[in-house]
């Protein structure tokens, strides 16, 4: 087969696709013919040398993948070769083909084309686990969703609504707050003005039951002035940095509470594991999405074997929603 390698660290012009060795299924896993996968953050960080796959995972990039069953390792119950699926992975994707561990893979949703769903499951998984299981946003709840025209905002703003939670998003530009709004969002906020000031006055001087954020350091203090009593801040990246400081009597005197989690380097099995998490996303997430109360956000389509052009357009930044690579088209032909 063949697959994207990472040449060595650096900038897109180190991914090259090159023939390798056919994957084979262990105890409990499958192999997918790959149709189509996406570009996430983690993937760009990887190339950069800043992110390396979890041991026993592929070196090839790619946390994500839609596609159709080839074979069954032992102990697979539940799949047949054939079906349509896509597929929560710790690396891999970029490629003609995929091993995925069977407790990652989800049926492709209804209404929602193949080639869309290889840009779902990460998404998907990453906002559903932090979002209901982890921030344990309720109906009626605001919520607050930092980098709401990427990727992971596209979706999240529109899984808060569908919970029955009024939604706030940050963004850069007017174009970007428009997104939000077209999303779904009730507001929109521009990231370059201060934060609790356009957030106490959008809740009339509450603030925000729960912050799903991607900057990490930078926006600490901010998140926590912009927090209502008992709130919950939710911390999925880095992007501003790891590093600030924190006053615990904030903490402690309006009862907020601060976690931190990743997707990637979790194990398959446990209650916090990958499997579990998709179990929960196929459970409650699916659902919504077959509604049409949320909908893959896919800014553009590019093949697989030109990921170096879709990395770059996500390093030069304006990117909405999610970059998709094609592998095969719908039927299957290679290079589609």
């Amino acid at each position: 087969m063949y697959a994207i390698s990472i040449r060595e660290s650096g900038g897109p012009e180190v991914l090259e696709w090159v023939e390798h060795p056919d994957p084979e299924p262990g105890p409990g896993e499958v192999v997918v013919d790959v149709v189509a996968t996406a570009v996430n953050r983690a993937d760009v960080m990887q190339r950069q040398g800043m992110y390396p796959p979890p041991p026993g995972a592929s070196d090839v990039p790619g946390l994500e993948c839609s596609g159709r069953i080839a074979a069954l390792g032992p102990d697979v119950s539940g799949w047949s070769v054939g079906d349509e699926v896509c597929a929560l992975l710790a690396g891999g994707g970029y490629a003609e083909k995929v091993v995925v561990p069977a407790p990652q893979l989800l049926p492709v949703p209804a209404g929602v084309s193949l080639v869309d769903a290889g840009g779902l499951p990460e998404v998907a998984c990453t906002v559903w686990s932090n979002l209901a299981m982890t921030g344990h946003l309720g109906a009626g709840e605001t919520v607050l969703v930092h980098g709401g025209s990427g990727g992971i905002g596209t979706h999240a703003i529109q899984v808060g609504k569908a919970m029955g939670a009024r939604v706030l998003a940050t963004a850069g530009s007017p174009e970007r707050l428009q997104t939000c709004l077209d999303l779904g969002a009730d507001v929109a906020i521009d990231y370059h003005d201060d934060l609790p000031t356009e957030v106490a006055s959008a809740t009339d001087d509450r603030g925000v039951d729960v912050i799903l954020d991607n900057m990490g350091g930078s926006t600490l203090k901010a998140n926590l002035a912009s927090l209502a009593m008992g709130g919950r801040l939710v911390i999925i990246g880095l992007m501003g940095g790891p590093k600030t400081e924190i006053n615990l009597a904030t903490l402690l005197t309006r009862r907020l509470s601060v976690g931190a989690t990743n997707l990637r380097g979790r194990p398959v099995e446990g209650p916090d594991g990958k499997g579990a998490i998709v179990a929960a996303v196929r459970e409650d997430l699916w659902p919504l999405v077959e509604q049409g109360a949320v909908r893959p956000v896919v800014d553009r389509y590019v093949p697989v074997a030109e990921a170096s052009r879709a990395h770059a357009a996500l390093d030069e930044g304006g990117v909405v929603g999610k970059l998709v690579l094609v592998v095969r088209d719908e039927d299957g032909v290679l290079g589609g």
